[in-house]
């Protein structure tokens, strides 16, 4: 029987980071993983670092996240390959730009003004093999990418170094009030602990449930290709108002194409079988945007499976049904870049009981009107 101050149910990078912000303040914890961290969504998605539209209550997490990557090595004593050249969303005609403009105006009365509207010149200098013909874009010129298997093993490799304890392959059975702490019975033996984090991903309403605070969280498996090896032609990431797209070069020539098209997914199995009619939907939205692409080979497609809220932004928060639990979980495929902020947001709850940033819009209560209008 092992036993810490904290359990961490899930060993992406959610729990991780919690880890790791827990050791920085002095606090083991046990990471409890049922397959290896970053083998689903953490390690397999497209390492975008945006704060470009995001959604409004996450745009205080996403700022505060930015600065930490702006220094990552701070934190973890790695560079984790972060390239901060910026992002750009495409508009392709007059009405599009309309979109993006409207946008920035209602960031700006909201305070913000962290993205802008750039001209079809200045889109065309940032993006040069863009078809012709685009009339400008949103712009922020602080985003960029990282490599998120590089991530995760910074994450974990800190995490360690700080006395955090990571059991792999260990899936959670039961759950048990154990005085005013908790205990979890796993296929890899009991742990003990005072306070319990739920990071479980796609699987983290199982946890959830077992609480009476199932939310309705849907397991999906964006579907992602990188090309061969090309030379240097984009340093931004570029997405666009009219297409489903994530389209980057990375530091090797490759490109990472992902836009969120899903795979066919047996949950249960935890097996992902790439859908080629939706691959070749994203396929064409690159020949479209970027003629270049045209003969360019696919050298591998995969799917990780990661869980999806109804209104596309996490839960996180305490429960509100028993004290020491904690829930970070259904980023919708976006948490990448709020990993860092999360685990200081997750451990300050834990430790302190509080953050001083906005979370109320991230409740897990907030799909039970009745029980929310409470809290």
């Amino acid at each position: 029987m092992m036993r810490a101050e904290v359990i961490i149910i899930g060993g992406g990078l959610m729990g991780l980071s919690t880890a790791v912000h827990l050791g920085l303040r002095g606090v083991k914890s046990i990471i409890l993983e049922k397959q290896s961290s970053g083998r689903h969504a953490s390690g397999v998605n497209a390492g975008g670092l945006r704060q470009l539209n995001r959604h409004m209550a996450e745009i205080p997490l996403s700022m505060a996240a930015a600065e930490i990557w702006k220094n990552i090595d701070a934190l973890l004593d790695s560079h984790c390959d972060v390239q901060l050249n910026g992002q750009v969303r495409v508009a392709e005609n007059e009405a599009e730009l309309l979109t993006l403009e409207r946008r920035v105006e209602e960031l700006q009365a909201q305070g913000f003004h962290h993205e802008q509207i750039i001209g079809q010149g200045a889109l065309y200098e940032l993006v040069p093999k863009l078809v012709q013909g685009c009339v400008g874009a949103l712009y922020n010129p602080t985003d960029g990418f990282a490599r998120p298997f590089h991530v995760t093993t910074a994450f974990r490799h800190k995490a360690e170094s700080l006395g955090a304890t990571i059991c792999s392959g260990v899936e959670v059975n039961t759950i048990e009030v154990n005085g005013d702490g908790w205990k979890v019975k796993t296929t890899g033996g009991e742990f003990i602990g005072e306070k319990l984090v739920n990071c479980a991903g796609a699987w983290a309403n199982k946890i959830a449930s077992i609480f009476d605070e199932a939310v309705p969280l849907t397991p999906k498996a964006p579907m992602l290709m990188v090309t061969e090896r090309l030379p240097t032609f984009l340093k931004p990431v570029v997405g666009a108002v009219g297409h489903k797209l994530s389209f980057k070069q990375m530091q090797n020539g490759t490109v990472i194409i992902g836009g969120a098209h899903l795979a066919n997914l047996d949950f249960e199995r935890e097996k992902t079988e790439i859908d080629f009619t939706e691959l070749k939907t994203s396929a064409k939205t690159v020949t479209e945007l970027f003629p270049h692409m045209g003969n360019v080979r696919i050298v591998r497609t995969w799917a990780g499976i990661e869980g999806f809220m109804p209104d596309n932004i996490p839960v996180i928060s305490p429960s509100v049904k028993v004290s020491n639990l904690f829930h970070a979980f259904g980023f919708s495929a976006h948490g990448f870049q709020l990993s860092p902020i999360v685990g200081r947001i997750i451990s300050e709850m834990v430790l302190d009981g509080k953050t001083d940033l906005p979370i109320e819009s991230f409740h897990i209560q907030r799909f039970n009107k009745r029980l929310y209008a409470d809290i």
